[in-house]
């Protein structure tokens, strides 16, 4: 393959960095460590040990972006600072960091959810079948959006995070991202991830939010979400973007690796058993 990639692929393509990151160092990784063939690239030059979960994790950040869009502080701070009556300059940042994405058109300006919602749905397709993902499910970002309009009516205004917090716990993701060299989407997409797995319940934010409301604190749920995004900042600062998502990923990657053990018995190897026995 990757012969046949340097006679075929025109120059610019392979000088790309798109190339090297997703195509030359993945065949590197299959020709030095899986298939042991030595020369074929600068022995100085050394892939790093833990390359294969770093992979993984660096294309799946991207698909996680997608599946776990409801409990993104992209999606979560964008429809708080929209229910704030006053937030338009902090859609059109958040909007920024989907244009760069690719989720949303670069020439057209976002002030508040609704249109936000119409860019997605009109790139959802596109973004399906180019980035080779589940499409984004604006459907039900609609209906959450529509029942959050309604419910936040009927909550007292001190009760819902300022948007001064809101704006500076956005920065606080811009800067972060760009101190690890990451996009805003990418930082977004690991923190929602790690929301999932902590608060699985509280990570439903809208839900929680406006159905029970603490009166006796004067504090939303969704209070609970963004004390998480503050933690999560603070330790991908503390230990670095790749390092925790690495250690947010490990279980699966090892779980999806088990199932290639020996003395792992598959569901084919138990129905054969199961047939032998009678």
């Amino acid at each position: 393959m990757r012969e046949i990639g340097q006679v075929t692929l025109p120059p610019a393509v392979r000088r790309s960095q798109l190339y090297a990151n997703l195509v030359d160092a993945t065949l590197r990784f299959l020709i030095e460590q899986v298939g042991q063939v030595e020369g074929v690239y600068p022995s100085g030059e050394k892939l790093s040990e833990d390359f294969l979960m770093r992979r993984a994790a660096g294309n799946g950040v991207e698909l996680i972006g997608i599946l776990a869009f409801r409990a993104s502080p992209v999606w979560v701070l964008a429809a708080l600072a929209d229910a704030s009556g006053a937030g338009k300059y902090l859609i059109r940042e958040i909007s920024q960091a989907l244009k760069e994405q690719g989720l949303l058109d670069q020439d057209t300006e976002f002030d508040n959810v609704n249109q936000m919602l119409d860019g997605l749905e009109g790139s959802a397709s596109r973004i399906a079948s180019t980035m080779n993902a589940p499409p984004l499910d604006v459907a039900t970002l609609r209906e959450e959006w529509r029942s959050v309009q309604r419910d936040l009516a009927k909550i007292p205004p001190q009760s819902l995070p300022t948007l001064d917090s809101l704006r500076h716990l956005w920065s606080s993701v811009t800067e972060e991202a760009a101190r690890q060299q990451r996009t805003a989407f990418q930082v977004s997409s690991v923190m929602a991830m790690s929301a999932i797995a902590d608060l699985p319940q509280k990570a439903r934010w809208i839900s929680a939010s406006t159905k029970s409301v603490a009166t006796t604190t004067g504090e939303l749920a969704a209070g609970i979400l963004l004390d998480h995004y503050r933690s999560t900042l603070h330790q991908i600062q503390k230990d670095g973007y790749i390092p925790f998502a690495v250690r947010l990923f490990r279980p699966y990657l090892y779980a999806a690796a088990s199932q290639f053990s020996r003395e792992h018995e598959s569901l084919t190897g138990r129905l054969l058993k199961g047939k032998l026995r009678r």
